[in-house]
């Protein structure tokens, strides 16, 4: 009995009694991006192809399943995408299986509007419609950039590499489509950063880039 007094003593002394509430766990590294002056040089270096390549037609289905746990956390790669990109302390997060952050609720910035968008309930549908993670580079962008003619498995890769994704509103990911900068840009505050990831993305996975696109890019670039 003193035993359990003096533990229970102990516990609330040091602030480390289990509520059995968890706390979200840390969420995955935001990469680093290329400075603009990086991101130039690096613009400079890509491939080039024309605005409308000879390839097959673009077929989804060849990126393989969306959102798979390619990185083993047991989670799929919208729930880490919606980690990493949450406003901070703003998560509700639970276990679903073998993924210890199932995210249920929350708040974010979309990126290319600035809006402000909050959730109490992403798994009734109508919310999770109205957050999406959008591929910086477009899929169909990728395909016709080289993609196109690589295996399944490297395809799949980039449709789940995180460094491609980032959780945006829904009916602003809708617009930007498949379009690439010269047909579509974010507000101006985000149109650095954009230009930066998407040439980050663009050299990392060795696609190429059409004229109007390199103006555009480097248009953006110039508002670092």
């Amino acid at each position: 009995m003193l035993r359990a007094v003096a533990g229970l003593l102990g516990c609330l002394l040091l602030a480390a009694c289990s509520t059995g509430a968890t706390d979200p766990p840390a969420p995955p590294a935001t990469p680093d991006l290329p400075s603009a002056s990086e991101a130039a040089h690096l613009l400079r270096d890509l491939a080039a192809t024309s605005r409308r390549p000879d390839v097959p037609t673009y077929d989804r289905d060849a990126f393989g399943s969306p959102w798979a746990d390619t990185d083993g956390n047991g989670c799929n790669q919208r729930d880490d995408v919606l980690l990493r990109d949450v406003v901070a302390d703003t998560v509700t997060v639970a276990r679903q299986g073998a993924c210890d952050h199932d995210v249920l609720a929350g708040t974010w910035v979309d990126p290319y509007t600035g809006r402000t968008l909050t959730f109490d309930d992403l798994k009734d549908l109508h919310q999770a419609q109205a957050i999406q993670i959008d591929h910086v580079v477009p899929l169909a962008e990728a395909w016709r950039s080289g993609a196109s003619s690589w295996s399944g498995a490297r395809r799949h890769r980039f449709a789940n590499d995180l460094s491609v994704l980032l959780a945006a509103d829904g009916p602003t990911n809708a617009a930007k489509g498949d379009d690439d900068p010269a047909a579509w840009r974010p507000r101006k505050a985000f149109q650095c950063e954009y230009a930066e990831r998407w040439v980050a993305v663009k050299s990392h996975w060795a696609l190429a880039a059409d004229r109007s696109e390199r103006r555009a890019l480097a248009e953006m670039l110039g508002y670092c």
